[in-house]
């Protein structure tokens, strides 16, 4: 009973897992990628090309080119189309290279085999399990056509409505590969979807977490922070040890390529899109006046938006985005009990600012010897670093008396009403405080990474691979973010009280 109970639960886990979930819910939401033919394929339509070039010859170049491959239904007409992609074009003369892998294509005057059958770009959802075990890498390839047997009726009425070419969101930051372009039907998606990955961005943290500490509630973001940094670290960690592959493309069309170089199980931005939004709920629910129903369906809503954002830019598979909810809760239900403990802890106790210091540094050093380089680790010491300097400064606050908490007995706290002074101060102390936070992070990244390449004796004339290593980026990115968290939460708020903007 108990095996069948396990075997039932492998099956299920592995049908989440399977890209093709994924870019068939893609095209549901208007993703279509140009994927190259991978070289099993590319072979046979050169072989029908050479052996029925005879009785091929079509249209010249005013007619739109056709790739054709495969056996089907004979047709008595063929209409053709043309298929372009980034460094890739089908010509006349001969056959064109579609990718990086070596494959090709037909010429545009020809049709490869005496079968009618038509060309278009392949969606998602139309490239099968094949093309996913032969084509199995992360990241995206080149453009790859789809040969189909359809008869030119068919294809007419399958014909796709107006799309328009867009280049994937960021470069990767370990590879600094680009990716492929892709073709997008419903904007309103694209655009609602790439709010929600960037949910789970250096962006979003870097703007959001300072805007609760200056303008909310000091006392909610330091506890915030403190579990945000115990949820990613624990997702970072578990990720490269499972070692998980991002979900294939094909099938798979990568919007996103900024993280491809890391694993995948389980998607720490379904974590953070978890552990924010309902750590502010339970944070701020009994603190702030405001309905519970209207908290919880905002963090719901928050949390639903990320985590079906990482399906559509590619970057996960469904049992990722499951797997990265259930954990996040998991815990937050074992964090939430202490996290008044350690709070308390960071304030009061004589010698906290040197254990925070080590025990940060200490659980960095661990994620760093978990695999090799990626951009994974980079961001788990970025995060250890931001949480560090955030309980030094809370520390420093509490000695020097800055900043204290409210009194109990004034709880729960109102909400202020809206105005235009009191919207102008904020977005005032917002500007002026993000522009001192990413001056304090150029000013130490300029400093820290050629002082470790120094220190380390590794050559600091190309930074990408310079940061690949150890040396340099656990105490660069260490340093820097564990500045740029002590500044948040001290530094610009003194100089908010100097310029009497408290």
């Amino acid at each position: 009973m108990a095996h069948n109970i396990i075997t039932q639960i492998g099956q299920l886990c592995n049908y989440l897992q399977d890209p093709i979930h994924v870019a068939r819910f893609q095209q549901i939401c208007g993703v279509s990628g140009t994927f190259s033919r991978n070289p099993a394929e590319t072979k046979e339509v050169e072989r029908a090309r050479l052996h029925n070039n005879s009785i091929s010859d079509l249209q010249g170049e005013n007619e739109k080119c056709t790739v054709n491959g495969g056996e089907g239904e004979k047709t008595k007409s063929l209409r053709q189309r043309k298929v372009t992609s980034p460094g890739n074009s089908l010509k006349q003369e001969g056959v064109a290279n579609a990718s990086q892998n070596g494959s090709v294509v037909t010429p545009a005057g020809k049709t490869a085999g005496h079968i009618g059958s038509g060309c278009r770009l392949a969606r998602s959802s139309d490239v099968g399990v094949r093309d996913l075990k032969e084509n199995g890498s992360s990241g995206v390839n080149g453009s790859r056509v789809e040969c189909t047997s359809a008869t030119p009726d068919e294809r007419l009425s399958e014909d796709p409505g107006p799309k328009t070419t867009v280049k994937p969101l960021r470069k990767n930051s370990l590879t600094g590969d680009v990716g492929q372009e892709f073709l997008i039907e419903n904007k309103f998606l694209y655009y609602l979807f790439t709010l929600g990955t960037e949910l789970g961005n250096e962006l979003f943290y870097i703007t959001f977490f300072p805007f609760i500490i200056w303008n909310v509630d000091a006392y909610v973001s330091r506890r915030l922070i403190a579990i945000w940094v115990w949820v990613m670290y624990l997702g970072q960690s578990t990720k490269d040890v499972i070692r998980s592959s991002r979900p294939a493309s094909p099938p798979v069309v990568k919007v996103e390529m900024f993280y491809n170089s890391e694993y995948s199980m389980p998607s720490t931005h379904a974590m953070s899109g978890t552990a924010i939004p309902f750590s502010l709920l339970l944070l701020t629910y009994g603190r702030w006046e405001y309905p519970f129903m209207f908290g919880f369906t905002l963090a719901m809503c928050w949390c639903v938006l990320v985590c079906i954002s990482r399906i559509y830019m590619g970057m996960h598979s469904i049992l990722d985005v499951i797997a990265g909810f259930l954990y996040s809760l998991l815990i937050l239900v074992v964090f939430r009990p202490a996290l008044d403990l350690i709070d308390n802890f960071n304030l009061t106790y004589r010698y906290a600012p040197l254990i925070i210091i080590s025990l940060h540094l200490g659980m960095g050093l661990f994620s760093f010897t978990l695999d090799t380089w990626s951009t994974s680790r980079g961001d788990t010491a970025q995060i250890l670093g931001t949480g560090a300097g955030v309980a030094l400064a809370s520390h420093l606050n509490h000695y020097l008396g800055l900043m204290p908490d409210p009194p109990l007995d004034q709880l729960p706290l109102s909400p202020p009403a809206l105005s235009a002074a009191l919207l102008a101060v904020a977005m005032l102390r917002m500007c002026l405080g993000v522009l001192v936070l990413l001056t304090i992070r150029a000013l130490m990244k300029a400093i820290t990474i050629p002082l470790a390449c120094r220190i380390s004796g590794i050559p600091s004339g190309d930074v990408r691979k310079a940061r690949q290593h150890m040396e340099v980026e656990l105490p660069y990115r260490y340093i820097v973010y564990s500045m740029v968290g002590f500044s948040t939460l001290f530094l610009v708020p003194q100089l908010f009280t100097y310029l009497q903007l408290s």
